[in-house]
């Protein structure tokens, strides 16, 4: 059964909205590409399967006991610097996957799981 990806905070929204009218006309230049291309990658391997052993899903505790509900970290990039992540929970709708943060990889050294703020979950 497919999942169907949802943008949670308005930040998502825009952006993914900006790069899908950009990409309709063929104006996306550069980093804009490069992101949009990862974007699609990993909302196509959510739908089909959250736990995608390319997507190296895992909980975020920390954010988890911070909004009460479980917050799940998938790669966007690895190998990198300050590679990208996406941070999503389930719901609201059996079969609904919500993202609600793009950011690069925090320093797990320190507590900069503090540093994200996931807006209207």
């Amino acid at each position: 059964m497919m999942n169907n990806i949802r943008m949670g905070i308005p930040e998502m929204q825009e952006l993914w909205d900006t790069f899908c009218k950009k990409a309709d006309t063929d104006s996306l230049k550069g980093n804009e590409k490069r992101l949009f291309k990862k974007l699609v990658k990993i909302f196509k391997l959510l739908s089909l399967n959250a736990k995608h052993p390319g997507l190296c899903t895992h909980e975020i505790s920390q954010l988890t006991k911070r909004y009460g509900m479980k917050v799940w970290q998938s790669y966007l990039e690895n190998n990198v610097p300050s590679a990208g992540r996406i941070f999503w929970v389930y719901g609201p709708q059996r079969n609904d996957i919500t993202v609600i943060g793009l950011e690069p990889h925090p320093d797990d050294k320190s507590d900069s799981y503090n540093k994200i703020h996931l807006d209207n979950i």
